[in-house]
């Protein structure tokens, strides 16, 4: 007999904000909820055969006392809701034990007037809090205790409808992709039982197909290939004379996906463009692989000596001591963020730290960018099917810092980005740098190597996610690909990396890579593509029985790694293993044979050749069309004197300007000891960063450290992607740059997310996008290490029949180095009296500016490329080398504006400067340099620095032949005063604490104190 337990805790009065979750729930129309109170739900099930029921009892009152409750804030209780054996029953209303054994005051909450809901996860979505429940109960000396189930609950206090509460639910506190909700106590979901299915491969019928039923086969099964893949699987398998198993053709479409192979890159693309100035003339040409013509060329023409892997790894590597190596990747998971924020963007992070631990590094920094649509978007407005974009960025930042901070990564860059066209499909990009010591990563299995798995165990989860990320989404994504989307568990991700380092440095396998896209399909066929390889597929440790041999062999359940280890060092590797806690499995051997065979038992499931399934795709062929658009430019007058000081404050307290530091300080920053230059610097911290600079500990108190940032301008794309991915590189470079960045060694990625393909114009943009990577790339002797697309980033809305794609989109990081840590640099003002340089040349260039959308205007000078920016970049290098900059800050969005009320901001400074005295393309200044631009102009290559008057002579003989004006000082009073472009003409001063508040996103009280 087994009897299962509720465990409730509650929060402390004072603990919970008031305005918790209110402000979302008065956005759908419910005025009733006077506070919300969450709370966390436990159920333990202990077998009373084996202890009896007082010392049941009392081991759930010190699991809730030990190891679920912090007794400075929570308050625990629990109760006895039934036995298992007599099914799942409803428990009456939640409530502690009484007072004398509890020993503690039942929560207020529960006798308030309101409504519970209360959150579970479906059967089969992984619950890694109720498994390291069990195994920290262990550690307690529980006996009998047979399974664990968590769940969320929200106490509704108000005089709340039942109807209301369901309407929350839905809206807010549940997804229906993972989760389960009830009003009142929940049924909790233990050791629910899979139905009884016969396992085993099934054939699939495609050889008499018409090209009808081969696209019906592709949409049903969500293999996500198209007419001429199809036909050519059809074809493989009619000359084999038989049909493939579900097995064959699902391992197809992961290998065959965009998401793994980036056939899109790949393709022969009829390219056609007409630019507005070029009369009319277009321009045609024919390229055969995008990645090879622009990405791998650029890399291949500059030839940096320090690149030592470039797009053949899991992740790029790079140069960095005479004994280490660094590794870096960013990778998207945009569509299960999409689905199910909080899983999608955990395993996101999961994902790329395995990427990292793939090429046998340590992972010591993770970077994420992030794109949401607005936070007040209208319920009404959202499709059909559509998350509110405030819930996705609620999860997707929840996701986040659960995986950093469990694994013990610092997490020190990133953006966040808001824009209506990322409503219905959200980016999460994620990257990770490592450190490796030189020659420790081996690539190649050998014969007679085992494939031995280490780490997290298969599950349902995780179907069909290369295949549904390759997709375009729906309204009716959810219930077609609830599985795809995984749940993550970091610290068994963390406990496999630990005896993943011990392997490394005993040399105990030769090849490694990560489970993800497509799962074991991908990662053991791909280990053994060379050589072959026999996989028995029942011997892989399951979540749970019922699994078909298809969904083992496809799933994307987290946490697992796949090494080839031969076999004389089987034995030590299990005794490494035992001793972090993780689990290894011996599911085959690399054959020799040059095939694939996948084995369930005695059944063959799979038997393909190796050079069919990685080298039989055929290469599509696209049309890409770009005619260069005309946008309006602003009506009326441009806004001059203190409407430009009042324009400078909306412009800090827009969203994707403002701070984000109330998301930042959630993710841990500082652990690993390494973080030198922080996400915020200046005199109370909270000042943004150009980018961090961190010194791994390996090199101990060696000089030379890393600068990592990014740089991305989806509002140009609409104008010119060219420009875009052009100002991307550029502002990449002169984040890591400004904080002391060696230019001549930095290497940069590429992350597309891009809209349908197959349509010529999203196609056309993506080859021009490509193009302006080439030039950027060459122009500053940066060469690509590593890239990722996510493609078909659209939503349509099968009711309305509305198609909508994402903005063009290209995410550029830049990973730098500083051959001195001691000469990094930060961009807060220093001291007063010290000058301002602006260097760089400041053109009218406010096309896909936040000026101009003030204006409610797109326009049409996009910046185009600094023609100086490298020779600036490598003049502002050697003064800082040489000790002459106090202070550097790089100008974005928001220009010379912007970049100045930031530093003024985080040093709690004044500065005075003359616009007057900006360089800018117009010889003879004259009646076409106007103030407005001049301040807001977001033109690449510039730098604003700060000089000491001693330094000044010094400084600007290193900045000889370059670009560059001296256009003020920095001033002891709190205040930042501008002058126009007509000398003596004072435009607007402001109060450095006015700024602060614009910046923090209370503009009202930025413009009172103003």
């Amino acid at each position: 007999m087994d009897r299962i337990y509720r465990i409730e805790v509650m929060p402390r009065e004072g603990e919970v904000p008031q305005h918790y979750l209110r402000t979302d729930i008065a956005a759908l129309g419910i005025s009733s909820v006077a506070r919300v109170v969450p709370y966390a739900i436990y159920f333990v099930r202990i077998d009373l055969d084996v202890t009896d029921a007082d010392t049941a009892e009392g081991q759930v009152e010190r699991l809730s006392r030990e190891l679920l409750a912090d007794p400075v804030v929570h308050r625990p209780g629990w109760q006895t809701i039934g036995s298992s054996m007599m099914g799942h029953s409803r428990a009456g209303t939640p409530a502690p034990r009484e007072e004398e054994r509890m020993g503690t005051s039942a929560p207020q909450e529960t006798q308030d007037e309101g409504v519970r809901v209360e959150v579970g996860l479906l059967p089969g979505v992984t619950d890694s809090v109720a498994e390291n429940i069990i195994a920290r109960a262990c550690l307690l000396d529980m006996g009998g205790l047979l399974g664990a189930a968590t769940a969320q609950g929200y106490l509704l206090v108000g005089s709340v409808t039942e109807e209301e509460a369901h309407t929350i639910a839905q809206r807010l506190l549940f997804n229906n992709v993972i989760q389960y909700y009830e009003l009142g106590p929940l049924t909790p979901h233990l050791d629910v039982e899979p139905p009884q299915v016969e396992i085993g491969a099934r054939s699939v019928a495609i050889r008499d197909l018409d090209d009808e039923g081969l696209l019906r086969l592709s949409r049903e099964r969500l293999l996500s290939l198209d007419l001429k893949e199809m036909r050519t699987i059809q074809r493989a398998f009619q000359e084999e004379g038989r049909e493939p198993t579900d097995v064959e053709l699902e391992s197809l479409a992961q290998t065959w996906s965009e998401h793994c192979v980036h056939k899109t890159f790949k393709a022969r693309v009829h390219y056609r463009e007409r630019l507005a100035d070029g009369g009319g003339e277009e321009h045609e040409e024919a390229i055969d692989s995008l990645i090879r013509t622009y990405l791998q060329a650029a890399t291949h023409e500059i030839a940096a000596p320090w690149v030592l892997s470039a797009f053949v790894d899991n992740a790029g590597i790079v140069d960095y001591t005479d004994e280490y190596e660094v590794s870096i990747k960013v990778e998207t998971h945009n569509h299960p963020s999409a689905l199910e924020p909080f899983g999608g963007a955990n395993t996101g992070v999961g994902g790329v730290v395995r990427d990292v631990m793939g090429v046998s590094a340590r992972p010591i920094a993770c970077t994420d960018v992030l794109c949401f649509g607005p936070l007040d978007a209208e319920i009404e407005s959202l499709p059909g099917g559509v998350l509110h974009p405030t819930r996705i960025y609620n999860g997707v930042i929840a996701g986040i810092e659960d995986y950093g901070n469990k694994m013990g990564i610092p997490t020190v860059n990133g953006m966040i980005l808001f824009d209506p066209g990322y409503t219905a499909n959200p980016l999460v990009y994620c990257g990770c740098v490592g450190i490796a010591p030189k020659g420790a990563h081996p690539r190649e299995a050998r014969v007679g190597d085992l494939v031995v798995v280490l780490g997290g165990r298969t599950g349902r989860d995780g179907l069909h996610g290369a295949t549904f990320s390759s997709a375009e989404l729906t309204d009716e994504t959810v219930e077609l690909t609830g599985g795809a989307v995984q749940i993550g568990n970091p610290i068994i991700e963390k406990m496999t990396l630990d005896a993943l380092m011990v392997a490394r440095d005993e040399g105990l396998y030769t090849a490694i890579t990560d489970c993800g896209a497509g799962g074991f399909s991908s990662a053991v066929s791909e280990m053994g593509s060379r050589v072959g390889v026999r996989v028995q597929l029942d011997q892989a440790p399951l979540k749970y029985q019922g699994l078909q041999p298809w969904e083992i062999w496809l799933s994307e359940a987290q946490e697992r790694m796949v090494i080839a280890v031969p076999p004389q060092h089987e034995a030590r590797l299990r005794e490494i293993c035992d001793a972090y806690a993780v689990e290894m499995t011996v599911i085959g051997t690399f054959s020799g044979d040059g095939r694939l065979q996948v084995l369930y038992g005695e059944d063959v499931v799979a038997d393909m050749s190796m050079d069919f399934l990685h080298k039989g795709l055929p290469q599509r062929t696209l049309e890409g069309v770009w005619e260069q658009p005309r946008h309006p430019e602003p009506d009326g007058p441009a806004p001059s004197g203190e409407a430009l000081g009042q324009l400078l404050l909306q412009i800090l307290a827009h969203p994707n300007v403002r701070s984000k530091e109330d998301v930042v300080r959630r993710y841990d920053h500082e652990v690993q000891g390494g973080t030198l230059v922080k996400p915020f610097v200046g005199v109370k911290a909270d000042g943004p960063s150009d980018a961090s600079v961190i010194r791994p500990l390996e090199v101990g108190e060696a000089p030379v450290a890393l600068a990592l940032g990014c740089g991305m301008h989806p509002a140009y794309g609409d104008i010119d992607p060219h420009a875009m991915a052009v100002a991307a590189i550029d502002e990449a470079v002169r984040n890591v740059v400004a904080v002391g960045a060696d230019p001549a060694q930095i290497s940069i990625l590429d992350n597309f997310c891009w809209g349908n393909p197959s349509l010529p114009d999203r196609m056309g943009s993506l080859v021009r996008a490509c193009k302006g990577c080439y030039d950027g790339a060459l122009q500053y002797g940066t060469p690509f290490v590593s890239g990722k697309d996510s493609l078909n980033n659209e939503y349509l809305d099968s009711a309305t029949g509305q198609q909508v794609a994402i903005p063009p989109s290209l995410l550029i990081t830049a990973l730098g180095l500083l051959p001195d840590v001691s000469r990094a640099c930060t961009m807060d003002l220093k001291a007063p009296g010290n000058l301002l340089y602006l260097l760089g040349v400041t053109r009218r260039e406010l096309g896909g500016s936040i000026y101009w959308r003030f204006r409610d205007a797109i326009g049409n000078d996009v910046p185009g490329m600094a023609a100086d920016g490298p020779a600036t970049a490598r003049a502002l290098h050697g003064a800082m080398r040489s000790g002459l900059v106090r202070a550097c800050h790089d100008l974005s969005e928001g220009g010379l504006g912007v970049a100045l009320a930031e530093m003024a901001l985080a040093g709690e400074l004044g500065a005075s400067v003359s616009l007057a005295q900006v360089a800018t393309d117009d010889a003879d200044g004259g009646p076409s340099v106007a103030d407005d631009w001049l301040l807001y102009s977001e033109s690449n290559g510039r730098y604003l620095v700060e000089v000491s008057p001693e330094h000044a002579v010094a400084f600007e003989e290193a900045l000889a032949g370059t670009p560059y004006a001296q256009i003020g000082r920095v001033e002891a009073g709190q205040e930042v005063v501008i002058e126009g472009a007509q000398e003596g003409q004072a435009l607007f001063r402001l109060p450095v604490a006015a700024l602060r508040r614009a910046w923090r996103g209370h503009l009202h009280e930025g413009i009172e104190a103003s």
